[in-house]
């Protein structure tokens, strides 16, 4: 599904025009919204050496370190610090996705270290009604919580992190986004890939609409629209540029860069929204009960595509 607008509207120069955005590179500042704001910045910190960013395993003997940020102290354990960059990274987390994956399923050790985090203010903690299942207990950064990762430099500035939750609807799709991710990326890595990086929906959506509002007079011209579509590694689609739930951009076995951009389709999306999607080059995921109703839809449509399952 598509954050922000419905799932058969794109991009295009009339939704736009009035929509004011700042340029952004992989590295500067990413779109905010209502409650929190991504950010890519780093600020310095009275810290031990920066970390590179990995992902959390259960490290039972990790000592807890002290970090002091602008005047408060807290108590860290590295892996700590990689369950603040995982939560961020996608802004909602469930925290028993958490577990299964950036924990591998140790449930005591995922408890003890995610409350912690709770006591000292970084990661807020809410059970979120859902319209189709029982209400699914998230985890985000708070302002706190954001801070502290960004001081401790252990995110790289091209990686937005965000904090903050927002409607139920749009948490619910950052936590479908995290799953999502790990299905995704468990196949890049089995191909060689590494230093994978994350871009939700609405950060290269801030960089399209950018692109769009700039052409002005030139606004419905679809060589231009093309133009800008190819620029952020996207296709124009009747006229729309799509744009995919979730991107990952890494680096492959030869050591060249690459990307996939990954849609979450769910059993409510119309067949020419589906159909653009694929036609746009968009790997297809969907919950198991709705990828077979999604197959017969594009058949309907006469179009060859896979769609996974997670």
């Amino acid at each position: 599904m598509s954050r922000g607008h419905g799932p058969d509207e794109y991009l295009n120069p009339r939704e736009v025009a009035e929509t004011s955005a700042d340029p952004r590179r992989p590295g500067n500042s990413s779109p905010s919204r209502e409650q929190g704001q991504g950010t890519t910045t780093q600020e310095d910190a009275r810290l031990g050496p920066g970390r590179a960013a990995e992902s959390t395993q259960a490290r039972p003997n990790d000592q807890r370190e002290k970090y002091e940020v602008r005047g408060k102290t807290y108590w860290l354990r590295s892996s700590e610090i990689d369950t603040l960059t995982e939560i961020g990274k996608f802004r909602a987390v469930a925290s028993k996705d958490l577990e299964e994956f950036a924990y591998h399923g140790d449930k005591d050790h995922t408890g003890t270290e995610v409350q912690n985090l709770i006591r000292q203010g970084l990661v807020a903690v809410k059970e979120i009604p859902h319209p189709e299942i029982s209400p699914r207990r998230l985890l985000t950064l708070t302002k706190r919580g954001h801070l502290v990762l960004t001081a401790t430099k252990s995110v790289p500035k091209n990686q937005a992190i965000y904090h903050g939750f927002t409607k139920p609807r749009e948490a619910h799709h950052d936590a479908d986004l995290y799953r999502l991710y790990y299905t995704a990326a468990d196949n890049i890595e089995g191909q060689g890939g590494r230093n994978l990086r994350v871009m939700l929906d609405y950060e290269l959506k801030k960089r399209v609409y950018h692109d769009l509002a700039r052409l002005g007079p030139h606004r419905e011209s679809t060589a231009k629209k093309k133009e800008i579509a190819e620029r952020h590694g996207l296709q124009l689609v009747r006229g729309k540029i799509p744009l995919p739930d979730l991107r990952i951009e890494y680096e492959t076995r030869d050591g060249e860069m690459a990307r996939v951009d990954l849609e979450l389709a769910t059993e409510h999306y119309r067949g020419r929204n589906l159909a653009d999607k694929v036609r746009a080059g968009f790997s297809i995921y969907a919950a198991a009960q709705d990828a077979a109703g999604l197959r017969r839809v594009l058949d309907q449509r006469e179009l060859t595509a896979e769609i996974f399952s997670l």
